[in-house]
């Protein structure tokens, strides 16, 4: 594999994520406590950097999903969930927080499941969207940066679970 090419600077990404903090502070002003559920593992960076720079009360829960297994249901959008939430979200103001969201199934899954649990608001933010890849019609609330559609890793986005830790939003070319 090749070496990452920067496609987004760590300078940028900040400048962006201090942006979107300052809507949600400015969107949530007045409630006792936000919640925030990072989708894990890919948004783990920004979840941490978007958390430092609100000013709002908030908290933080994860959850984590996985496609299924075998080729045919990764290309249906067939979702489980690996770890739910530890505490409750209903009557709650919730942002799910996503590293990518390409086709948008897995925010959709999300999106439907944390709804049935009756929060008093929820929202989504995702660092990345590729619009190319949209086969699901989903709610963006907040957005970091619309990319093509590369392969990309570093902060927080990995392939083959490495480059997570490399500090840009780097494109690769996976190895087939």
């Amino acid at each position: 594999m090749e070496t990452p090419e920067v496609l987004i600077s760590r300078e940028r990404i900040a400048e962006r994520v201090n942006e979107l903090a300052t809507r949600i502070d400015a969107d949530y002003d007045g409630i006792a406590e936000l919640v925030l559920i990072g989708v894990l593992k890919g948004s783990f960076m920004f979840l941490s950097d978007l958390a430092r720079a609100l000013t709002i009360p908030h908290r933080i829960e994860f959850i984590a999903v996985s496609s299924y297994g075998d080729e045919e249901s990764i290309h249906s959008g067939a979702v489980r969930l690996i770890m739910d939430v530890r505490h409750a979200i209903e009557g709650k103001h919730v942002i799910v927080v996503e590293d990518i969201v390409d086709t948008g199934h897995t925010i959709s899954y999300l999106l439907r499941l944390l709804a049935a649990r009756q929060p008093a608001s929820i929202k989504t933010i995702t660092l990345l969207r590729k619009p190319d890849r949209a086969e699901v019609d989903v709610p963006v609330d907040y957005l970091g940066f619309d990319i093509p559609d590369v392969w990309v890793v570093g902060y927080g986005l990995d392939y083959a679970e490495r480059h997570r830790t490399l500090p840009d939003i780097c494109e690769i070319e996976p190895v087939s």
